[in-house]
């Protein structure tokens, strides 16, 4: 079964994240499907618009940390894992990427969507950071990016808390463009793309680019940061307990570290 479904139609590429059995959880066949789809369309002429999408009723759940605790990934170092290669080619993607999103959306399934020009959701949408609670930090520049979206305070409650965002307060807060019933979610954003992608692709294309210009510079430093800090976490007591409570099936108790 392939990590990534691709469908391209009247200039407008559709990926699909297609792993429904894992709630599209990225393993390193989805990060190295995901990485190669993006390039392929940044340089294909013939896609004006790309729109993102899960498979089944989730959009992603991030990390596959199954893999993540069995050692998988291939990867000696954070500059080598999978992960980042996949990350330079969202960061470098400079055509209009839409999101259609509903369901789970966990970690990266929910950091990515900072990085997408217009996000449109699913009523059953259910969004979350959880670094906090597994003693780590953000990822995907995701510490710059979301205040960007949605100012500092709003984003500085969604990190320390860690707690769910639903379609309402995903739209209300910035984070998403609009929400609709899932069963329409996927065809009212490939009509959106549809939309935009009859414009010029060489004017839509360097739009994007002066959106992004901007953001570049903080975005290479947040990224650099945040690896910084999660080598800094990994492993750590509050890391440990976490992934600990995540296997056993229990609630962490980070007080008992610091008694």
């Amino acid at each position: 079964m392939d990590p990534i479904l691709a469908k391209k139609d009247d200039g407008v590429l559709c990926l699909t994240m297609n792993r429904p059995e894992k709630k599209n959880a990225f393993n390193t066949a989805q990060w190295l499907a995901f990485r190669e789809a993006l390039t392929e369309a940044r340089e294909d002429p013939s896609v004006g618009v790309v729109v993102l999408t899960g498979a089944g009723e989730d959009f992603s759940a991030g990390q596959d940390l199954t893999e993540m605790l069995s050692g998988g990934g291939g990867a000696s170092s954070a500059e080598e894992h999978p992960f980042a290669a996949a990350m330079k080619a969202l960061y470098a993607f400079d055509k209009p990427l839409l999101a259609a999103a509903r369901g789970v959306g966990v970690g990266f399934g929910a950091t990515c969507l900072f990085h997408c020009d217009i996000v449109y959701v699913g009523e059953s949408l259910r969004l979350r950071l959880p670094f906090v609670s597994l003693g780590l930090v953000p990822e995907a520049a995701s510490s710059y990016m979301l205040q960007t979206v949605i100012g500092y305070q709003r984003a500085a409650e969604l990190f320390f808390t860690a707690e769910w965002i639903d379609a309402e307060r995903a739209v209300s807060s910035g984070i998403a463009a609009r929400a609709y019933p899932d069963e329409e979610l996927l065809e009212a954003t490939l009509g959106k793309a549809r939309e935009i992608a009859q414009w010029p692709a060489t004017s839509l294309q360097a739009t994007k680019q002066l959106l992004q210009a901007p953001h570049r510079d903080a975005i290479r430093a947040a990224e650099k940061a945040e690896q910084a800090g999660m080598l800094a976490q990994v492993g750590s007591p509050a890391n440990v307990e976490a992934v600990s409570a995540f296997i056993e099936r229990r609630k962490p108790d980070f007080r008992k570290l610091v008694e």
